[in-house]
Formats: C-alpha cells, sequence, structure tokens
C-alpha cells in the first residue's frame, strides 16, 4: 500500500496542475446562445418567503437573479429561450442523487425534470449540442445546513466547530458537477454564484466559514475554466459590521423575516454580479 503522504502529494499535485493550466488559459468566453440554463437551489429558482406564504406558482417568482439577468442577456441575443431547472432546497448531494426536496412537497419547478438536476442539464445539454451559453450555477446554501454537519440542526456555532470536512465534501462534489457539466459544453460559459456571509448576529465569528465556502467555489471554477459571480462585494462590502449588516438587513429578508434569500434589489444586484463575470459588457 502506498505511502498516505506520497499519495497526498500526488493527488495535490494533480490538483495544483489542473488549477494551474486553467488559470493560465484563463475561464471560457462565449456570446450568449440559443439557450441560457439555470441551474442550482432556491436562489435560481428566485425564491422569496412572502411568496412562498402565498402558494404562488412558478410563474409568480419572476424577479429572481435567473430573470433579471437574462433580461439583461437580451440586449446581446433577443431571442434567447431560459431554462430553469432551480430546485428549492438542492445541495451538491441531491443534485447529483435526485430527489429534489421541492418536488417532494408536491410543489412545481419553473422547467419539469425527472431524476436528478445534474442529470437534466446533461441530457439538455446533450439534445442541444453547442447552443446553450450562459449556464449558472447556485449551490453551497442548503449544504451548510445540510451537508456540512447534520447533527447541529442548522446552527451556526456547531456548524463552524464541524466545517472543514463538511467543505471537503462540499468542494469534491461541487467540482465533480462542474466538471461534467464542462464536459458537456467544453465552449460554454459556466458562471457559479459566489458564497456570502449572511450570519448578521455573528457576522466576525462566522467570516472564516463564509470564505472557505466562497474559496472552494472560486477553486473549483478556475479548474473548470468556470467563472464566479462574486456576491461578497454585494451583501457584504469592505466595512463596519454595521455597515455590512445594514446592507445584508436591506438585500435579503433576514432581518425582517429571519429568512436569507434576497428581495427584489438583492436579485438584481445579484445580476450585476452575473453580468460583470460573464465578461459580455467588455465584448462588442
Amino acid at each position: 500500500m502506498l505511502n498516505a503522504k506520497i499519495v497526498g502529494g500526488v493527488v495535490g499535485l494533480v490538483l495544483f496542475t489542473a488549477v494551474a493550466a486553467a488559470a493560465a488559459s484563463g475561464p471560457v468566453y462565449q456570446a450568449p446562445r440559443t439557450y441560457y440554463l439555470a441551474l442550482g437551489d432556491s436562489m435560481a429558482y428566485g425564491i422569496q418567503p412572502d411568496k412562498v406564504k402565498a402558494g404562488l406558482p412558478p410563474s409568480g417568482f419572476r424577479t429572481g437573479y435567473v430573470d433579471v439577468f437574462a433580461a439583461r442577456l437580451r440586449a446581446r441575443a433577443p431571442r434567447i429561450r431560459v431554462v430553469n431547472f432551480g430546485c428549492p432546497g438542492e445541495s451538491t448531494r441531491t443534485f447529483i442523487a435526485g430527489g429534489c426536496p421541492w418536488l417532494a412537497d408536491g410543489l412545481r419547478l419553473h422547467d419539469a425534470f425527472k431524476g436528478s438536476q445534474l442529470g437534466a442539464a446533461l441530457a439538455f445539454l446533450k439534445a442541444h449540442h453547442g447552443q446553450v451559453g450562459p449556464i449558472t450555477l447556485t449551490l453551497w446554501g442548503n449544504d451548510v445546513f445540510d451537508e456540512f454537519a447534520p447533527a447541529c440542526k442548522g446552527d451556526l456555532a456547531c456548524i463552524r466547530s464541524h466545517a472543514t470536512a463538511g467543505i471537503g465534501r462540499f468542494g469534491a462534489r461541487l467540482a465533480s458537477i462542474v466538471g461534467r457539466l464542462r464536459g458537456a459544453a467544453p465552449d460554454a460559459e459556466i458562471i457559479l454564484t459566489g458564497a456570502w456571509n449572511f450570519d448578521v448576529e455573528g457576522l466576525a465569528r462566522s467570516e472564516p466559514l463564509f470564505r472557505s465556502i466562497d474559496a472552494t467555489i472560486a477553486r473549483v471554477a478556475g479548474a473548470a475554466r468556470a467563472r464566479v459571480a462574486r456576491m461578497y462585494p454585494v451583501f457584504d462590502p469592505p466595512g463596519s459590521p454595521a455597515r455590512q449588516k445594514a446592507r445584508i438587513c436591506a438585500l435579503t429578508f433576514v432581518c425582517s423575516q429571519g429568512d436569507p434569500h434576497p428581495t427584489d434589489a438583492g436579485y438584481r444586484a445579484m445580476a450585476a454580479a452575473f453580468l460583470a463575470a460573464s465578461g459580455y459588457a467588455r465584448h462588442p
């Protein structure tokens, strides 16, 4: 059996080489094509708590970042069509294995699929080869609460103390997802959503946790020549904790309803971050 340190060193070298090669070539740029494929969790769906309480159908959720970003894409590609597989409650684990929580509750998606969201995405990319771009992916929030430390039952202090192994597992699953999307769409722009700190009552204590998640997302994106829509500048701007809390309270429902999902203004700010990450505004 190989020495564990040797194996670890080889794996580390392979990962370093992949990231370095991706960084050298840079992320893929591709102008918007026929379809914009939106993937991920409740953020991709466009969830807002009041709309959920009102029992609105999918058509009632039309102010999310996907909708706003798509409207901006139409300035370049007027006929671009949105396919939104976003599933509220989705984590990297259910994205791969199936079991969309929203469907399990008898609710509907913007665009229905059977099986796993990853399987649906790969099938769509195969059926529309060369016609899809951009692809956006939002997956990390449910991993924090459900996957890092299930026994913590959502307690962030508990999660912080058990997060190291959870972040590693999350990173491996996310890398598998993005790698398979890149394999199915080698020339498409893929844009991941970066993490941010929504723990308004413990911003300083939670910062290492959310920064680590954000860094993991960035590493995965870099290795797959994907892009990252940076959300820290949107929700957690530099400055005092008071200023950060004020921004989070203004752009999400976390202070008013204890729900971290964005307000309309928050989703518009997210869409602006996606547009900036895409590079579309810098290309004729």
